[in-house]
Parts: structure tokens; sequence; C-alpha cells
């Protein structure tokens, strides 16, 4: 019946292998499609598991969940790209002025 079950905290479910795959190839594809990439390891959140963000040259920027930070260093390495904790070293100031020129329409 399952009512006295504990929930498990959205920050601690992993993705499974599908998703983990979808957003491996995702992750893949825009590293390969643009210049300058670099991986950017976020920490768990009550709202989500380990994700990583992508940050080309030109500030354009893609975030995906991963399982776990260890899945998001193999990920960059086997793709040769930098990768980063963003708690530490936090984010590409490239990256703010994208998102700023996309919420302005420009």
């Amino acid at each position: 019946m399952g009512l006295f079950r504990r929930k498990r905290g959205a920050g601690t479910d992993a993705p499974d292998r599908r998703q983990a795959a979808a957003a491996a190839a995702h992750l893949g594809e825009f590293a390969r499609s643009r210049k300058g990439v670099e991986a950017y390891i976020e920490p768990v959140t009550t709202l989500s598991g380990t994700t990583v963000v992508f940050i080309a040259d030109t500030g354009e920027w893609t975030r995906r969940r991963v399982a776990d930070p260890g899945a998001a260093r193999t990920l960059a390495r086997k793709l040769g790209i930098p990768v980063y904790e963003a708690a530490l070293v936090g984010y590409p100031k490239r990256m703010r002025e994208w998102t700023r020129r996309q919420a302005d329409g420009s």
C-alpha cells in the first residue's frame, strides 16, 4: 500500500538510465557544436540532484541533471572540456551577460 514509505526528496533522485543517456547526448551535442565549452558542476539542492552547466565561449549555456559529480567529470573528460565546481569558482561573466541579453530580447 505504501502509506508509510519514506518519500525520497528531489535532491536525492538520480536520473534513470534513459534520462542520463538523453542528458549526455544533449550535452555532447552542445559541446561539439560550440567553441570554448566549459563544464560547471552544481551542487545538490532541495529541488534537484546534481546538475552540470555547459557554457560556450559566447556565454550560451545549457543545464542537465547528472547522477553525481563523478558522472559530470567523466563526461567532461570524455568530451575534452575543462570542468569546474560552480560553488567554488562561480559562473563566468559571459554566462550572465548572455542570459541578460536573452531576457532583454537583444
